[in-house]
């Protein structure tokens, strides 16, 4: 296994582990306690699914930043800048997720506390829990808006080098696009957060990813695009000069 595949393969199963593992903590164990109206009380109870909720997250952070890492190899043969812009923005993608899991481990001290003061009381801890998930929130917008800035560059140099078939790195784009719009919808007000909406703008992106995930663990990248690069970049000066001097 040649060094590309070895990267493809690297990137395909970050890719698989990080939409799992942020469905996972999203979907599964957080939302369904966040969303709701008593939340304080529901974290106090089920302490432990949060927390399992935050080390998701932060599985998924981590791999977040793994994916554009993993590629940047590959992707820096056909251009530098959009390969080292998507590595950048990701991991500034995963620093935002890393601050959602503050969020998580915080609220879950203050609902502790909450719990200990009793029922007359624990109103005066209802003003800093929702500070905390108003951060949270904000921090997950602007997170999916950071990850589709550094996904439109790879999935740019995808559709230009031709590194996996132009259909999927024009899916990836079009996708991108719609969940950057969903987060924008939500963050002016225009649509709820996880509102049908939302998900269904959310969506493409999911099932292009998993796509994506299995045909790099399966095909790999295109041979002769990966091999053209290195060859035009590392052509020696003097030949490119010779050649620019036949021409006149």
């Amino acid at each position: 296994m040649n060094s590309n595949r070895r990267f493809a393969v690297a990137a395909g199963v970050l890719w698989i582990i990080a939409t799992v593992a942020d469905l996972i903590s999203r979907v599964v164990l957080v939302q369904p306690i966040l969303g709701a109206p008593d939340y304080l009380t529901r974290i106090s109870a089920n302490e432990g699914q949060v927390l399992l909720g935050a080390l998701f997250l932060l599985i998924g952070a981590a791999t977040a930043a793994g994916i554009a890492i993993a590629l940047y190899p590959v992707l820096r043969q056909q251009s530098e800048a959009l390969a080292l812009g998507s590595v950048g923005f990701r991991l500034i993608e995963g620093a935002f997720y890393l601050g959602m899991v503050v969020c998580l481990l915080v609220l879950v001290t203050v609902s502790r506390e909450s719990a200990n003061a009793g029922t007359p009381a624990s109103s005066i801890y209802e003003a800093p829990a929702a500070l905390v998930m108003a951060a949270r929130d904000a921090l997950g917008q602007v997170s999916v808006l950071i990850f589709g800035l550094g996904a439109l560059m790879y999935y740019s140099v995808f559709y230009r080098s031709r590194l996996v078939p132009r259909w999927l790195s024009a899916w990836g784009l079009v996708a991108i696009i719609s969940v950057m719009l969903s987060m924008l919808l939500a963050m002016f007000g225009l649509v709820e957060s996880f509102s049908p909406p939302q998900i269904v703008l959310a969506l493409p992106i999911l099932a292009q990813e998993m796509v994506m995930a299995v045909w790099l663990i399966t095909k790999g990248f295109n041979p002769s695009a990966a091999a053209s690069a290195p060859a035009i970049a590392t052509a020696p000066a003097s030949t490119t000069s010779l050649a620019g001097a036949q021409t006149l």
